[in-house]
């Protein structure tokens, strides 16, 4: 209920009050009008459209509903695309050093860089742009249509308009390409048949006649399907006029198509129906063959091949995925299929080439086509061959008698020792260059040298010289040959060092003007050698 007025009414009222809501959503009755001029909605509850009553709305209205004090600061404008508003004639200081404008620098100008920008030719200055700031509210700066020219999407409808009238003229014209061609053919046919058909062949070159100026009928007064009446132009209950109904009643539903309960199973979910439907019938007449014919047919067999590859190829490590970059998947089949049909054909080439071709034109030898010679063949009753034909060894897939580096002999020839060599120079070196009998005589000649030198080693072996024994001094040195210690020195060295060892240990027995000598005789250092402990000794505790 739209009425804001909260008088009493009478139960009479209060009925025909009712009757005309229900009459209104409907589509009955028209709808009721506010003080605007606009319709209002019935199906809209009475809580949302009747007015507050300190509001003292004489009319229906729904401007309680609405934002009705708008702010005078915000705006709806927008911004003014491509104007201008200065051009100038030479650069200006702090214009853009590219094109020549004040609106804006040469980070953010918008035309293609220049050789020489205007800051230096002064030519060729582009006009100032025309800057605006708006104010606007929450909604519109949230609106991602605000400044959209609706005008603007009559040249997308006029574009398909045109698609469909040369759809339409196209599709009129293939239909009377058809008719004429049979009118022809059937006028040929009349000329070759017999007098008593001419009344037969008029009466289908009338009815063809008549098929003709049915296809130049205007196709939007046969595409009128069914037509749906509506009383009264309501908001809620649609518009008065004609509705087309796009569904064409001649198409049967797959499963209506046979009604037999087991035939083709039909999944309602997924509506689809595998199998054939109708297997026994002609297939020229047939539709639909079940959804596995379109699976396995046309470019529904391309997808799944392409599908496959891409799996396996991403098993073998490949990094390819269809979902994800299905054009990469795609070039990749591509490729695939034909380094595939090179190498089938590189196959059969090699083949033909190593078999031959029995398929050819080429005319085989009469040798090989009747398998005559002039070699005689004895044989015996048994059928055992007797003389004639060799048996021949068969041979292996390595290469053989070949002599390489002037041998004579093959590789393998010659054993000793536990090697292999060439027989021809006996060399046990592989691919070595063959030196004959003078490398044989050679080799035996150093073979009795350095057996005539080891034995000369044993027999000086068996006699060692006596080695003597040399005696290092301390610091490391040999001991010269002529080095005489005297004992005498060499004992008061040992009693030196033993005092000094005493006085190490007993710090009080020290004394203050202590001398030093830098001059060691060779009885010193023996002394020193012979007193001194070594840490490293299993015996040192053991000394005095």
């Amino acid at each position: 209920m739209a009425t804001a007025s909260v008088a009493f009414k009478s139960r009479e009222d209060h009925r025909k009050q009712m009757e005309l809501e229900e009459a209104r959503k409907a589509g009955l009755a028209p709808a009721e009008v506010d003080e605007d001029g606009k319709e209002i909605n019935p199906h809209i509850p009475q809580y949302m459209s009747s007015a507050p009553w300190y509001l003292n709305a004489e009319r229906p209205s729904l401007k309680h509903q609405r934002k009705w004090k708008s702010d005078p600061n915000y705006t709806k404008s927008w911004y003014d695309r491509g104007a201008k508003i200065f051009q100038a004639d030479k650069y200006r200081k702090g214009a853009c050093e590219n094109c020549g404008a004040m609106t804006h620098n040469a980070k953010s100008c918008m035309e293609r860089p220049r050789k020489k920008g205007a800051k230096w030719t002064s030519m060729h200055i582009a006009p100032d742009e025309k800057i605006e700031t708006f104010e606007l509210d929450y909604d519109g700066k949230r609106d991602r249509w605000n400044g959209y020219d609706a005008a603007t999407y009559a040249r997308v409808i006029e574009r398909y308009e045109a698609r469909d009238e040369a759809r339409k003229k196209y599709l009129k014209e293939q239909q009377l390409k058809k008719l004429e061609e049979k009118n022809s053919k059937n006028n040929g046919e009349e000329e070759v048949s017999d007098q008593d058909d001419d009344e037969d062949d008029d009466e289908d070159d009338d009815e063809d006649e008549l098929k003709v100026d049915e296809a130049k009928v205007d196709e939007s007064k046969q595409m009128d399907f069914a037509k749906v009446e509506k009383r009264v132009r309501t908001t809620g209950g649609g518009s008065t006029g004609t509705v087309r109904n796009l569904r064409i009643r001649e198409d049967t539903a797959k499963y209506l198509l046979n009604l037999d309960v087991n035939s083709s199973y039909y999944d309602p979910k997924t509506r689809s129906m595998r199998e054939d439907p109708l297997p026994d019938a002609d297939p020229n007449e047939k539709f639909y063959e079940g959804d596995n014919q379109y699976r396995m047919s046309g470019q529904a067999l391309e997808f799944k091949q392409l599908n496959i590859h891409a799996w396996e190829a991403f098993d073998k490590g490949q990094d390819i995925h269809m979902q994800a970059a299905p054009s990469q998947a795609e070039l990749l089949f591509k490729n695939y299929k034909v380094i595939k049909e090179k190498l089938k054909s590189k196959t059969k080439d090699t083949i033909m080439e190593k078999y031959g071709n029995a398929a050819t034109d080429e005319e085989l030898p009469m040798e090989l086509l009747l398998g005559q010679s002039e070699r005689q063949v004895e044989y015996d009753r048994a059928g055992r061959l007797i003389k004639g034909m060799e048996t021949s060894l068969p041979k292996s897939k390595y290469e053989e008698d070949v002599f390489i580096n002037n041998h004579t002999c093959v590789w393998g020839s010659w054993w000793k020792d536990h090697q292999w060599g060439y027989k021809c120079c006996k060399q046990t070196i592989r691919n070595s260059y063959c030196t004959g009998a003078a490398g044989i005589e050679a080799a035996e000649a150093a073979t009795d040298l350095m057996k005539a030198n080891i034995a000369r080693k044993a027999a000086s072996e068996d006699t060692p010289a006596p080695a003597e024994e040399k005696r290092l001094a301390t610091w490391g040195t040999e001991v010269p040959d002529d080095l005489v210690l005297d004992q005498k020195l060499l004992d008061e060295a040992l009693k030196k060092e033993d005092e000094k060892r005493k006085e190490e240990k007993d710090e009080r027995k020290r004394k203050y003007n202590v001398r030093w000598n830098d001059e060691v005789t060779a009885e010193e250092m023996e002394a020193y050698r012979m007193k001194k402990v070594h840490f490293d000794d299993p015996m040192k505790d053991f000394l005095n």
